[in-house]
């Protein structure tokens, strides 16, 4: 769920994941932790790339 843009106070540090058996495990900043399966893993990374270059996208057209 997406919160008001008034409120966020984005993280700038990334979280680091490592894979543990069929695990993948996500650590991070200020103790935020989750667990996945590697399917979950793949398509949480797939999606948060695709979010990171429509926001790029955005900035660039922005600036032009």
């Amino acid at each position: 769920m997406r919160g008001s843009t008034d409120q966020l106070q984005p993280e700038t540090q990334p979280g680091i994941a490592t894979a543990e058996g069929e695990l993948v495990f996500l650590d991070g900043p200020d103790g935020v932790a989750t667990t996945m399966t590697r399917h979950a893993a793949a398509g949480t990374g797939q999606s948060l790339i695709a979010a990171a270059a429509t926001t790029e996208r955005e900035q660039e057209a922005a600036d032009d």
